[in-house]
């Protein structure tokens, strides 16, 4: 017979009361400035990001990831990839401290004009070495609990949870992430903050055609599992902004909040550098008007405030150290 667990308010209460009034709020670590202020991940959250292939999630959480060891300087952090080696993941955050394009770091296309840079960010980056840990196979949930434990990390990234296998036998591939999901709520109730990257399926647009269209997106594009959005304290999905031929605006569409207000945002993302940064309200151009349309027609270019907005230089070197991370 099983035995009833269960306590009254009355039970509670005084302890509750201490709490309020203590005026402490929750942990949060905190991933940048602006918008990104705004996102909260800390000790008995569960975050989940989704995106189609390509979206920008892995650079757009590593980001995170390192700005919040930054920021937070007693932060240890775990990170589970099963498709990008450390080498790969380090590379580009190189790219993002230092300014300088992936592609010239990837191939080691070195010159004299870029060792001061490669110098600073490359310094950043090791004096994060102790607290930051990577998963090695096999890529086990069994395997990432143990080496959370072994590092005391605080902060635990899985990129991505169908592909990382709970314990015990599992019907499908749904079961698998029902079961992983349910670990993980586990994991953030003991005190651990915990990042999940998700696949997401394609959706039906205006025309009946199959696609990653943002604007179609919401919880139900997780793959796999009702869970994973059950289970989450904050869910995001991060794909282009409609509407911006450059590609480089994403929306951040935040499709659930625990805990307060869900409020979509917008990024910049400087692909070649791997750099995310927000846009303030202020900072969103207007819908063009017929009047816009006809001056593009005529001039054959973007006007100069959007030209301004879709090409930003990459951040100076003295940005390297700035608190938020985005240079």
């Amino acid at each position: 017979m099983t035995t009833a667990n269960f306590a009254t308010a009355a039970d509670l209460i005084d302890a509750w009361r201490d709490n309020v009034l203590s005026g402490t709020p929750p942990i949060l670590f905190p991933v940048g400035a602006g918008e990104l202020a705004r996102i909260e991940i800390g000790p008995g959250l569960v975050t989940l990001l989704g995106g189609a292939p390509g979206a920008g999630k892995t650079a757009f959480v590593m980001q995170c990831v390192v700005d919040a060891l930054r920021l937070t300087t007693s932060l240890r952090v775990l990170v589970c990839n099963v498709e990008m080696t450390a080498g790969v993941l380090l590379d580009r955050q190189l790219a993002r401290l230092s300014g300088i394009d992936l592609d010239t770091i990837r191939h080691r296309r070195f010159d004299g004009s870029h060792a001061d840079r490669l110098d600073q960010a490359i310094h950043a980056l090791e004096a994060l070495g102790e607290r930051l840990a990577f998963v090695r196979p096999p890529y086990s949930l069994d395997n990432v609990a143990a080496a959370a434990d072994a590092h005391n990390a605080g902060l635990i990234v899985l990129d991505y949870i169908q592909r990382i296998q709970p314990p015990g036998q599992h019907g499908d591939k749904r079961g698998s992430v029902n079961a992983t999901m349910d670990y993980l709520r586990q994991f953030a109730d003991a005190g651990v903050a915990v990042v999940v990257l998700s696949a997401v399926g394609r959706s039906k647009d205006d025309q009946g055609r199959s696609s990653y269209a943002g604007s179609g997106m919401n919880l139900a594009s997780f793959r796999e599992s009702s869970e994973l959005e059950f289970g989450a304290d904050d869910a995001f999905i991060l794909h282009p902004e409609a509407d911006n031929a450059e590609g480089n605006t994403l929306r951040m569409r935040h499709l659930k909040s625990r805990h307060g207000e869900a409020r979509d945002m917008l990024l910049t993302f400087d692909r070649p550098r791997m750099s995310f940064a927000s846009l303030s309200p202020d900072d969103i151009p207007a819908k063009p008007t017929k009047k816009d349309n006809r001056a593009r027609g005529r001039n054959g270019k973007l006007l100069s405030e959007l030209a301004e907005l879709w090409n930003r230089p990459a951040a100076a070197d003295d940005d390297l150290d700035a608190e938020g991370g985005d240079a």
